[in-house]
């Protein structure tokens, strides 16, 4: 469900599997495009679809015979969408959740919103380093399927290995869906850094800053920090504020080139999560009472107008802290 790039990317995985892959998309254009030439050039151009993979803006034709469920709907649309298919989608099949963002108003995850709308599925998170056009290219990409459930780890991974995509487990699916959603708001920053032509040293401690507000949100959060230090935590976090295939990252490198925000995400063109995650966390931590200096700081660029050039400088304010705070041992 969701006709995105990450979405279309895992759907044709699924059907390498020779199995009957329906995707469900909005667009009746998009679909017609995919039926005629098994292209989605809008997110994926170049990128064949198999032909076992069925295009389609029918909700209750893709959902009525479902095995498994992927959701990959953006997190602003999440509850709506599934709302509508729930009544369509067999009880005995589980949920997937793709979808790295945090709903507005109440600070669920998606796999909260899942479980509050389909309480007798199984619900699970993917998650992880999966920038969509490296994987639709072949690259060597690893992600994390999380959920308590083994049974659900074990078939999901099945489903998803192939000698090029390597699916790893979790039990903590409320950790690694949080670092998924929280990693966005650093891409955004870095993204900055990188426009505004910061050294690689500067570069290195905005990323390892980010990875320390990270777990420490998470923990107070009730997730487990160690989830952190795996591929849904710093390995996502490491590829987002890296590479300009990721789209909070470019947001924010508009951001840096002098652009305001609404500027930057129509210049990008895609759902950059970031953007909304960034207000929901910044409330949260001040309610919560967790200093966040990064969080505080690109909030201050992005809404209320600070010169993006400032953000290296807060790095630089307050006490000096311990650097890890989570260790092993006396």
């Amino acid at each position: 469900m969701g006709g995105g790039s990450f979405g279309t990317a895992v759907a044709n995985i699924v059907a390498q599997h020779d199995r009957e892959v329906k995707l469900w998309m909005r667009s009746e254009k998009q679909v017609s495009e995919i039926l005629e030439t098994r292209i989605n050039s809008r997110y994926l151009p170049r990128y064949e679809l198999l032909p076992n993979l069925i295009p389609t803006d029918d909700l209750e034709y893709a959902c009525q015979d479902a095995d498994i469920v992927f959701v990959a709907v953006p997190s602003k649309a999440f509850r709506v969408v599934m709302e509508m298919a729930i009544r369509f989608i067999p009880q005995k099949a589980p949920l997937i959740s793709l979808t790295k963002g945090i709903e507005h108003g109440s600070f669920k995850l998606m796999s909260q919103v899942l479980k509050e709308i389909a309480p007798k599925n199984e619900i699970a998170v993917l998650s992880g380093p999966n920038l969509a056009k490296e994987i639709a290219e072949g690259q060597l990409t690893a992600t994390v399927v999380a959920t308590y459930n083994p049974t659900i780890r074990k078939i999901v991974q099945k489903l998803l290995s192939t000698p090029k995509f390597r699916v790893y487990g979790n039990p903590d699916t409320f950790g690694v869906e949080l670092a998924g959603a929280l990693k966005n708001i650093y891409a955004i920053a870095s993204g900055m850094a990188a426009a505004l032509g910061m050294g690689e040293n500067t570069r290195a401690m905005i990323v390892t800053r980010s990875l320390a507000e990270m777990s420490q949100f998470g923990q107070h959060m009730g997730a487990n920090p160690m989830t952190f230090i795996g591929l849904a935590g710093v390995g996502d976090l490491i590829v987002t504020c890296t590479s300009p295939l990721s789209r909070n990252f470019r947001v924010g490198y508009e951001v840096g080139l002098g652009h305001n925000l609404k500027q930057a995400i129509k210049m990008t063109g895609e759902t950059a999560e970031g953007v909304n995650t960034l207000r929901m966390v910044k409330e949260k931590a001040d309610e919560l009472g967790i200093t966040m200096p990064i969080v505080s700081g690109l909030y201050e660029v992005l809404y209320e107008g600070r010169d993006a050039a400032d953000i290296g400088a807060l790095l630089m304010v307050g006490e000096p802290a311990e650097d890890v705070k989570f260790q092993l041992g006396g």
